[in-house]
């Protein structure tokens, strides 16, 4: 009995371990780094990292949210692209009873073949949804969403796709752009109809290496810049397209989906009431106006930490499929000509 309560505890020290970069726990019961995330010795080959599936890291802060990110975790594990789910909990305040329920919920919401696996951060930073983790991420992409956006399976796995095929880009299906201001003489925060240079990480893939360029490289520079995010808790997503952009010269790839739902989005009007409006309340970017001012102030500041302007236009975007686009009279409604009315 004493053997296997031993072969018991040690599988279990050897799990927590290695999911987690070594951690230990302190008075709160919160789990710490005790490793510099950014010790080469514990960073992955490249050529080690399998290239077949990728890694998803959710951020999750909201608990008014947690219904919805079992869902869309589950989602993602039951897509054949997908190795690992992890969710980055960021929220400190949330009681230690929740977040074991969580964990236990997340880990039976599976669908497929992908672990679902809650990490409690130990930061409510922005920046630590970048943090390196070689011990957890086995893949050579990795997938940045949130927690209140739905992709269906289907595009996931284009999307996967076209990073494939574009391994050193950013690859994304929310484009904004940066732009100088004429009149101010500052650059500015904005959207195009026409190109983009950044993706939000509503739903970001790219190359997990980008992950310890991020938390670990440029120096005081790179420090200087992610204080930034950490003073205006926010702008997380256009540091890494800075990152990334300095370091290839090249912008992002939009690509197109057929279903997104954006629940977070300040836009959504009507649906299924107070509990709707609690999912789209606890959006970080909800106040439109003042958002765009601050990421405006974000842009300048990380061109000011650079001394250059490292974004880059992009143009068009990718799709999965043309398809039909004439339309017809069916059933008294104007449709697709090829598509089929039931």
């Amino acid at each position: 009995m004493l053997l296997m309560q031993n072969r018991m505890n040690w599988g279990s020290a050897f799990v927590f371990c290695c999911f987690w970069l070594l951690v230990k726990v302190d008075g709160s019961s919160r789990p710490q780094l005790r490793q510099d995330p950014c010790d080469l010795s514990f960073q992955r080959r490249p050529e080690s990292l399998r290239s077949d599936q990728m890694t998803v890291l959710i951020n999750g802060y909201s608990e008014s949210r947690i219904p919805l990110l079992l869902s869309i975790a589950a989602s993602y594990s039951a897509s054949p692209v997908v190795a690992a789910v992890l969710v980055l909990w960021g929220n400190l305040r949330t009681p230690p009873r929740l977040l074991s329920e969580l964990s236990h919920n997340l880990s039976a919401a599976s669908l497929g073949a992908a672990q679902i696996s809650l990490v409690p951060q130990s930061s409510s930073s922005l920046n630590a949804r970048f943090l390196p983790r070689p011990l957890a991420i086995e893949t050579r992409a990795v997938l940045i969403c949130d927690d209140d956006v739905e992709v269906d399976a289907k595009s996931v796995e284009f999307a996967f796709r076209v990073w494939g095929s574009n391994p050193d880009r950013i690859v994304g299906m929310f484009g904004r752009s940066h732009d100088m201001d004429l009149a101010r003489k500052e650059w500015i925060y904005t959207v195009h109809p026409d190109r983009y240079s950044i993706v939000l990480t509503k739903f970001m893939l790219l190359k997990t290496q980008y992950l310890f360029s991020y938390s670990c490289g440029s120096g005081p520079v790179g420090a200087r810049m992610r204080k930034v995010v950490d003073e205006i808790a926010n702008c997380e997503d256009i540091l890494m397209n800075f990152v990334v952009a300095d370091e290839i010269n090249a912008g992002p790839v939009l690509v197109g989906a057929e279903r997104v739902r954006d629940y977070g989005d300040a836009r959504n009007e009507g649906g299924s009431g107070e509990k709707r409006d609690e999912v789209r309340d606890a959006g970080l970017s909800r106040r439109r106006g003042e958002h765009r001012k601050r990421r405006g102030h974000c842009i300048r500041e990380f061109h000011k930490a650079m001394g250059r302007m490292p974004l880059r236009y992009s143009h068009g975007k990718m799709v999965n499929s043309v398809g039909e686009q004439g339309l017809c009279i069916k059933g008294g409604k104007l449709v697709f000509c090829d598509q089929f009315l039931s």
